[in-house]
């Protein structure tokens, strides 16, 4: 007998909250863009599709971006990477592109696409570590060769649309460029410049420096997005507080974990105002519904096979995770998932 959603739900006794309510925080523009506050979700590798965006603004995303796209996949007609700009019925127009490449002129031709017609921003990622990017001198090995990098900015900038940087503070430690960069991307049309405080060799390990982010704040006058670490509301209010950067962006933390932009916007309008973590109902509600938009958008096969690492994030601190965790590594189907998330909520019922 086929399981459903419904049934599974049933016996719960918590139902998810609303998760699209207002905040009144502080505004943010990016070139003509305006934004209603100012906590982005980052553009994330495998990730940050429709169904996640979508989710993501609900909980008080201002802005998110698609996945990494290729400007060489767009000007050879790439399917693959087409499949990336993919947007949906309920998606806020602001939604932002993320480019990623090494010449100026194929960036520029992606940039004036219609392929990103419907996107108002575009973002160039000079940031990514991962060594197939790196090798290829596009990413964070740009900024080697700031040069080339600003001369991709300013090809860029000429497109019409608002263009955005994000970017690494070096590649070595002790060898940082973001004031410097900072400069050129302001100086090359850059409407706002997005700061990951970490150096390219760092990838995601140790303390991001917020001296380096608040040394590109201090260099522009372009809107500066701090990022790297903003995992909670107190290292969000950190951010601000200590770069005095306009915005911060929110990447890996929002995985398996959307209400956090619900969290840090209230916590931005009054540091009392705490807003507990998801009970278990609410969490595994979330995530079926996020996986059913997956499959609606892309189809039952291929969203369950990329559903597996999301439910690994969403089960993350469940009693039992290691279990659950490696099933969600099997689920083929719908009815898995609704299976797992049976057998999860009934394992959590038996705890006394």
């Amino acid at each position: 007998m086929s399981v459903k959603m419904d049934d599974v739900f049933k016996k719960t006794d918590g139902t998810a909250q609303n998760c699209a309510e207002p905040f009144p925080l502080a505004p943010l523009c990016i070139g003509g863009v305006k934004l209603p506050a100012n906590v982005l979700c980052a553009p994330l590798a495998g990730y940050t599709d429709f169904a996640f965006r979508k989710l993501c603004y609900g909980f008080g995303a201002a802005l998110c971006y698609t996945e990494m796209v290729s400007a060489k996949g767009l000007f050879y007609n790439g399917e693959a990477t087409r499949a990336l700009l993919r947007r949906g019925g309920g998606e806020p127009p602001q939604t932002a592109v993320q480019l990623f490449g090494g010449d100026a002129d194929i960036l520029r031709a992606a940039c004036e696409s219609e392929e990103l017609a419907p996107f108002p921003v575009i973002d160039l990622n000079m940031g990514c570590p991962v060594p197939k990017v790196y090798k290829n001198g596009e990413g964070s090995a740009l900024l080697a060769d700031l040069p080339r990098a600003e001369k991709i900015v300013s090809a860029c900038a000429k497109c019409g649309k608002p263009v955005t940087v994000k970017f690494r503070i070096g590649i070595e430690r002790g060898k940082y460029v973001a004031a410097e960069f900072a400069k050129l991307c302001e100086g090359a049309g850059a409407a706002a410049i997005a700061v990951h405080g970490r150096v390219r060799e760092a990838y995601y390990a140790g303390e991001p420096s917020y001296a380096q982010i608040a040394a590109a704040k201090n260099a522009v006058r372009i809107p500066v997005i701090g990022n790297g670490d903003v995992d909670s509301p107190a290292a969000a209010a950190k951010m601000l507080e200590t770069t005095g950067c306009d915005a911060v962006m929110v990447g890996r933390a929002a995985l398996g974990n959307p209400w956090i932009f619900r969290q840090i916007n209230a916590c931005l309008i009054d540091q009392t105002q705490i807003i507990p973590p998801p009970g278990l109902f609410e969490r595994l509600t979330v995530m079926a519904k996020h996986i059913e938009a997956m499959c609606e958008c892309k189809g039952e096969a291929r969203a369950m096979n990329e559903a597996r690492k999301h439910v690994g994030w969403y089960m993350k601190g469940v009693r039992g995770a290691a279990e659950f965790r490696r099933r969600a590594g099997e689920l083929s189907s719908r009815e898995d998932l609704f299976l797992l998330i049976r057998d999860v909520i009934e394992a959590q019922q038996a705890q006394p």
